[in-house]
């Protein structure tokens, strides 16, 4: 969701009082993301063919537990590394067939079916903050303990764990198929698409579209870092295509890096600068080496000299064979945020992090609480069909899918979109074979729907789960009225007992975040200009400014989302975030400055004096401060000592308008 989109629906809704709101909008507004065809036919095909199995065998109970463990698998297909793709599906079905197995056991045992689904989802929100995996993970251990205790399986108890984890690990095998032909064709892309993104903001470079183009690049390049290291951590010595990669990765950092100097001059670039950069995107993506051939214009200006110096050591390094890669230097081939820790001490400071965090325990004890209610409810109020209440709640309460507010909205919109797909084809698809064709149609939507936003992917995932149920209690079309009633009880508890009765405040959710993302880039400017001594020391300053203007960066794009889900929700949050949200994109300028600054004086630009760094970061200290604190800065009128043509001055500018941000009436 674009900042531009958001005010763009809020000045319409203001002009049109009966107009939904726009947070409404914004969520049923579809995603342009590209539809994945391959995962698309991956879809149609791991959930289809389960369940004409089990017609063929005449047991099409088993064959729909098979697919439903199969469509636990296609939604967490999500990673592009095949390795990581190996994670991502295979670790959860893991914790899905515990989750069942538990689940299994207390089916039918009253009150204590209550209290181990509460103690199950304490631990499933404890282990859904760890990460990607960790969240996937946390949320099928909850889905698969919610369905074992909901619905009579078939015994002994270890049948719906091993059916189940058969249609993950059969999602597994056709997610592989590709890996000979495309074993590191993911990791490939991700660099070379790094470089079409820096084309495209370098082709921005002094217009509107810049900063949107800019994020797009830190997203690529975050991206492209994450997929290359982690497989380099995960391979024994050195392979001698990753150090090329990561080669080609390192060296598009000081073209990031000159980019915003240009774009602070103004003015368009010389087409030739974003081309050259497109053709090192597509010599990347070709594996093409040789000899380049740039044709750049003469550069004038300390920014020009930054960038084509940078694009001339690019073009040199992108086209060295594997072999000669090794020749260019440390500074090229050594990665520049370190290699990821031994995958046995991340997984121990993983623990350590979650049994320690005060928002990992907030969460579990939110989610437990409301899934204690959902079973107590259904345990004391006979409602059909009760399990879907907690299915409800379990997926409108995590914490990484957006707001809880929004998406209760949205998946009560959803789920009756889907409901309508589903009363159709149970009320007019005979039961039997005629299910696998159905079943495979409805199930190639779920990719397609799922990159278009929540509301279409609960709408795409509906009918699939009905007509897989209806496999095991083969109520047919009786099983509309109970669904949506089950999902809007399920929507209201977790606004009212996981929303409404959980405030946060606005500092311990984004004011705190974004205080410590001031003083970062306070602590960046303060860096990137301290005064080093040799040339081990230059080098050294060099690596910790690079390592940490990606860190504030990353930070940013943290807040960035959390921003995102506030603006989703109704007043006062959303008011609040729309009123806080120039600030973020001031400190991204701030860095941006600091970083073109920084570039003009490595090229021949005089530096700044002591005393003008020294303001500046004692302003964004201070800024810091009020943000932390929810108070105006008390420097706010304060002249900042910074000469006015020096390389600072645009710097100088931007913490002025990020102070501006900062005032009373906020």
């Amino acid at each position: 969701m674009s900042t531009e989109r958001t005010e763009q629906t809020a000045r319409r809704s203001r002009h049109r009082p009966l107009a939904p709101p726009s947070w409404l909008l914004n969520g049923l507004r579809p995603a342009t993301a590209p539809i994945p065809w391959a995962a698309v036919a991956r879809a149609a095909v791991a959930l289809s063919a389960p369940l004409a199995v089990g017609f063929a065998l005449d047991e099409p109970q088993y064959g729909a537990l098979v697919s439903m463990g199969a469509l636990s698998g296609v939604i967490g297909d999500t990673a592009d590394a095949y390795r990581m793709r190996i994670l991502n599906i295979a670790v959860p079905q893991f914790f899905g067939a515990v989750g069942v197995t538990l689940g299994t056991l207390v089916f039918g045992h009253g009150w204590l079916a209550v209290g181990a689904l509460a103690l199950i989802a304490l631990l499933s929100g404890m282990i859904s903050s760890i990460g990607t995996i960790a969240s996937v993970s946390g949320l099928l251990l909850l889905l698969n303990a919610v369905i074992g205790a909901g619905l009579p399986l078939p015994q002994p108890w270890w049948t719906a764990p091993l059916l189940m984890s058969a249609g993950g690990l059969f999602v597994l095998a056709l997610t592989l198929l590709g890996w000979p032909l495309r074993g590191r064709r993911p990791e490939r892309t991700a660099v070379a698409a790094t470089y079409r993104a820096l084309a495209d903001a370098l082709q921005a470079a002094g217009e509107p579209a810049y900063d949107e183009r800019r994020r797009q690049v830190t997203q690529s390049l975050n991206q492209a870092y994450d997929l290359v290291l982690g497989r380099r951590a995960r391979e024994h010595g050195r392979s001698r295509s990753l150090v090329r990669m990561l080669a080609q990765l390192n060296v598009v950092i000081p073209l990031v890096e000159a980019a915003p100097a240009l774009h602070l001059r103004g003015g368009p670039l010389p087409p030739e600068i974003p081309a050259a950069v497109r053709d090192l995107a597509a010599a990347v993506e070709e594996g093409r080496t040789g000899t380049p051939d740039l044709d750049l214009p003469a550069p004038q200006t300390p920014a020009e000299r930054a960038m084509d110096s940078a694009l001339r050591h690019a073009a040199a390094v992108v086209h060295l064979t594997e072999q000669d890669v090794y020749r260019v230097g440390n500074d090229a081939v050594d990665d520049k945020l370190g290699r990821p820790a031994a995958l046995r001490v991340r997984a121990r400071r993983a623990l350590r992090e979650m049994v320690l965090s005060s928002a990992s325990w907030r969460y579990g004890l939110r989610l437990a609480v409301c899934i204690g209610m959902a079973q107590s409810l259904v345990s004391l109020i006979e409602v059909e069909r009760s399990y879907w209440v907690a299915l409800t709640v379990t997926f409108v309460l995590k914490p990484d899918f957006g707001s809880v507010f929004s998406r209760a909205v949205l998946r009560a919109l959803g789920t009756a979109a889907g409901l309508v797909l589903a009363a159709a084809v149970l009320a007019e698809v005979p039961r039997g074979w005629w299910d696998v064709p159905v079943l495979a149609a409805l199930a190639a939507l779920i990719p397609a729907f799922s990159a278009k936003g929540y509301a279409f992917q609960t709408a795409a995932i509906t009918p699939v789960i009905l007509l897989l149920s209806d496999q095991l209690n083969h109520q047919g079309f009786d099983l509309i009225r109970p669904r949506l009633l089950d999902s809007l009880i399920g929507c209201a508890i977790a606004l009212v007992a996981g929303y409404l009765l959980w405030p946060e405040s606005w500092r311990t959710r984004i004011g705190d975040r974004l205080a410590d993302t001031v003083d970062d880039a306070a602590h960046y400017l303060e860096r990137a200009f301290a005064p080093v001594a040799g040339e081990a020391d230059r080098l050294a300053a060099r690596t910790a400014r690079l390592q940490a203007r990606r860190r504030i960066y990353r930070e940013l794009s943290g807040v960035r989302s959390e921003f995102q889900r506030a603006l989703t929700e109704p007043p006062p949050t959303g008011a609040r975030a729309a009123a806080w949200w120039p600030l973020v994109v001031a400190v991204e300028r701030i860095v941006d400055a600091t970083t073109a600054a920084r570039v003009r004086v490595d090229h021949g630009a005089p530096a700044p004096a002591a005393a003008e760094v020294d303001g500046l970061t004692r302003q964004l200290r201070a800024l810091a401060a009020a943000v932390r604190d929810g108070r105006p800065s008390p420097v706010r009128a304060a002249a900042l000592p910074v000469d006015g043509s020096g390389v600072l001055a645009r710097v100088c500018q931007e913490v002025a308008a990020a102070r501006a941000v900062v005032h009373p009436e906020v």
